[in-house]
């Protein structure tokens, strides 16, 4: 038996959903334990490719259980629409259940959210860069406690209830703060009950499901959205999300204790990417940069937006191993970089005032404030695409995987090389 953590070591959209869906085919349960629908799973099965935003990656194996736990968010309609497409292409969903204590996104959070970013953007001139899908809000109206949860969606008396007292108190706000247009409640009401009714029968105790499943001996798979620098205490504050995407988030999120985790793999890419505002050392604001968002199809799940591209940097997966407590890594994107030239790597920053940084910094003035100190590795060539075996690959390659794990000090165990499921090579 063994659990297994799947984490995004860097900004996010690292491929976590194709090791997490290579990983379902042989696990028992897969828990979804932090996020909403502002990040996406991209998942290559067979022909078919796949853009899950909440459900479970493991929702492809009827025979894996697939939990939503407590610490996600959940715009309902959303996920319907996703069960509903689902179902459209032959997968029944009937293996999904969600935790009664889930919160859920309301029709205000999601105008909040614009609201909010606009007025920040007014004021300083820039903004988080959240994708208006009220995530944001729904988890201070939780840490607020005046959330309504997935338990009071399927019990209209609580529903209604909930509904008339906090929409007042964000009809409110909206009108009076930000001159924005109410909700008519009774339709906000009529709305989210027949959500309700719809998702009523999936709704369960996953912490309990979890636990028994542990103490059962199955193979248990924790994933989160978003990725370690996105975590909101150990990211690029404030450029962050509202939850914990770190390792340690699984636990919070689903309910079960850190003694039952076996195992911690960190996903990365062989560069790295970053969507919306905020430092970035590695940044390639360049035609290489370009070069790379084209051909590693680096544009958003969620938003389409286009993402930023840099160099691989050591500092920031150092950080991802020390706060998640890795024990291994998955590495993408290796055919990415395949003929492009000289490699370069960053090992460390320097300030403007020539002090060197090994660790990554604590406050976000200070990373803005620094820049690369680059180690060049010669690049490789050739189609690894075909490669399923370590040795396969080219020497060059070979070696700057080496010298990755060297840098971050932690072994990287899986490479992709390739978007296909079958495009991946195990160590």
């Amino acid at each position: 038996m063994a659990s297994s953590i799947i984490v995004g070591t860097q900004w996010g959209d690292e491929g976590k959903g194709k090791v997490i869906d290579i990983m379902a085919a042989k696990a028992d349960i897969v828990v979804r334990s932090s996020g909403g629908n502002n990040a996406g799973h991209t998942v290559v099965h067979g022909d078919e490719v796949y853009k899950l935003h909440l459900l479970p990656s493991g929702i492809l194996y009827p025979e894996t259980e697939c939990l939503i736990g407590s610490g996600v968010v959940i715009d309902p309609k959303v996920l319907i629409e996703e069960i509903d497409e689902m179902n459209k292409r032959g997968v029944a969903c009937d293996n999904l259940r969600i935790d009664a204590r889930a919160d859920i996104i309301m029709p205000w959070h999601r105008e909040l959210d614009k609201l909010e970013e606009a007025f920040k953007a007014k004021q300083t001139g820039t903004n988080v860069g959240t994708t208006g899908r009220g995530i944001g809000p729904c988890y201070t109206d939780k840490a607020e406690r005046v959330g309504i949860r997935m338990y009071d969606l399927v019990h209209p008396e609580c529903l209604k209830k909930l509904v008339k007292n906090t929409g007042e108190l964000k009809n409110l706000v909206i009108e009076k703060v930000y001159g924005g247009k109410a909700f008519d409640l009774d339709e906000v009401y009529e709305e989210y009950k027949a959500y309700g009714e719809r998702l009523a029968k999936y709704v369960a105790d996953v912490s309990v499901i979890t636990f028994d499943a542990y103490k059962a001996g199955k193979q248990i798979l924790f994933e989160g959205a978003q990725a370690t620098l996105l975590d909101i205490d150990f990211g690029t504050y404030p450029y962050v999300t509202s939850s914990h995407p770190i390792a340690g988030g699984a636990c919070v999120g689903t309910g079960i204790g850190p003694k039952m985790i076996d195992e911690v793999i960190g996903v990365g890419k062989s560069y790295t990417t970053r969507v919306g505002n905020g430092p970035f050392p590695t940044e390639l604001n360049d035609e290489l940069g370009e070069l790379i968002r084209n051909r590693g199809g680096e544009f958003g799940t969620t938003t389409g937006r286009p993402r930023r591209t840099g160099w691989f940097d050591a500092v920031i997966m150092r950080h991802a191993v020390r706060v998640n407590g890795l024990t291994a890594i998955a590495i993408n994107k290796f055919d990415t970089l395949s003929g492009i030239g000289t490699l370069k790597v960053c090992t460390a920053y320097e300030k403007s005032d020539g002090t060197i940084l090994k660790d990554f910094p604590v406050i976000l003035e200070e990373l803005a404030d620094c820049k690369p100190v680059y180690e060049e590795i010669e690049g490789y060539d050739g189609d690894l695409s075909q490669c399923r075996t370590f040795d396969e690959l080219p020497e060059k390659c070979r070696a700057y995987i080496a010298r990755l794990e060297e840098l971050c000090g932690c072994p990287i165990t899986i490479l992709g090389v390739g978007p296909g499921r079958d495009q991946v090579i195990f160590r």
